[in-house]
């Protein structure tokens, strides 16, 4: 069982490019150092219908084991990420934007009351939706991320799970 995750990144936002977004950016920089390969990129403008539909072929593509979004989870009239996922979900994963907000508390106090971080399983596919900023991103990362993706981790992991396609 090869225990690199085939991974998907998505950048939410009206503003990003490709040469400015950092958030984008870590997320990948931070899976090939993990030994995962990076299966698609791309930045969408934060619409509900336009996330639905790519994270749906993400879902549906046998190739894509895990999705991360970054971006539209904040509390504007145009953060739409997670009322566009949250119906795509077959399970949540209540347990991400929980652990998130505290890890976050620590950096940036009582803020992070606005995150709206979000994970769960779809067609046994990980997505894992979080805020914006590249510090968000590197909290995730860093705090859950990087050890639940890594399927040595002990005493559990979400990359076995997929592995072996027992959720």
């Amino acid at each position: 069982m090869s225990s690199s995750l085939r991974i998907a990144v998505l950048t939410v936002s009206d503003t990003r490019t490709q040469e400015n977004d950092t958030s984008g950016q870590f997320l990948c920089d931070a899976l090939a150092e993990a030994g995962h390969l990076l299966q698609g990129r791309c930045i969408e403008k934060d619409d509900m219908y336009r996330l639905r539909a790519r994270v749906s072929g993400w879902i549906a593509d046998d190739q894509v084991e895990v999705v991360l979004l970054t971006g539209g989870t904040g509390f504007t009239t145009r953060d739409s990420t997670p009322e566009a996922i949250k119906p795509l979900l077959d399970s949540e994963i209540s347990g991400f934007g929980e652990l998130f907000r505290q890890l976050s508390y620590d950096e940036i106090g009582t803020a992070t009351i606005q995150s709206r971080a979000l994970a769960g399983l779809a067609n046994n596919t990980l997505v894992f939706c979080m805020p914006g900023s590249t510090g968000a991103c590197k909290t995730a990362w860093h705090g859950i991320l990087q050890t639940q993706l890594d399927i040595d981790f002990r005493p559990c992991n979400f990359a076995e799970l997929i592995k072996k396609g027992t959720h």
